[in-house]
């Protein structure tokens, strides 16, 4: 596949502006962030969920728990995509009970990444409650699954592709729209 770059829809000004929001937007829904707690899905989830945790203690003052989940083994597609699948470890230094997890991924498109993610968590404990955060949202869902917390809504054709570029993976942020020129 080879994929070409046909829009830059966030730079990493945009990026910064919306994470910022998705803050606000968080402390504001929550009423606080006393029984707040932020699982990144891996890879880009965990960069953001670590940007939006230093944002949140920018404005509230108090420090937010921060963990990492791997939902591999909670996909609906692991024997289509391969027969080995590379196992990472979920990082959760805290217990989920009674909190208020916030999952934060880059994009969300047909809602399975999710679904898996909310197995996984609901396999570590009973939280309060589950909300979701998301970079880019491009619809075309599968699943009925939405965000609470959306930095760009972006509707797209199946045959578009969002790529987001974090900093922390890749040395820039931005999120584009690419096409297969193949």
């Amino acid at each position: 596949m080879a994929l070409c770059e046909k829009a830059v829809i966030l730079d990493a000004d945009g990026i910064r502006r919306a994470l910022t929001r998705i803050a606000h937007e968080i402390i504001e829904k929550n009423k606080g962030v006393d029984s707040i707690a932020l699982i990144g899905i891996r890879r880009r989830g965990v960069p953001l969920a670590e940007r939006l945790a230093r944002r949140i203690s920018e404005i509230e003052g108090k420090e937010v728990p921060i963990g990492i989940l791997d939902i591999t083994l909670y996909r609906d597609d692991l024997t289509t995509i391969t027969h080995q699948p590379v196992i990472h470890k979920t990082e959760i230094p805290f217990a989920v009970d009674s909190k208020t997890v916030v999952l934060v991924d880059d994009v969300l498109f047909t809602g399975r990444t999710v679904r898996a993610a909310l197995d996984a968590i609901i396999d570590l404990g009973r939280p309060e409650a589950i909300q979701l955060a998301v970079l880019v949202d491009r619809g075309h869902r599968e699943l009925p699954i939405r965000a609470d917390y959306v930095g760009k809504n972006l509707p797209t054709s199946k045959k578009e592709i969002i790529s987001v570029y974090l900093t922390e993976l890749d040395e820039l942020d931005k999120a584009v729209i690419e096409v297969d020129t193949a």
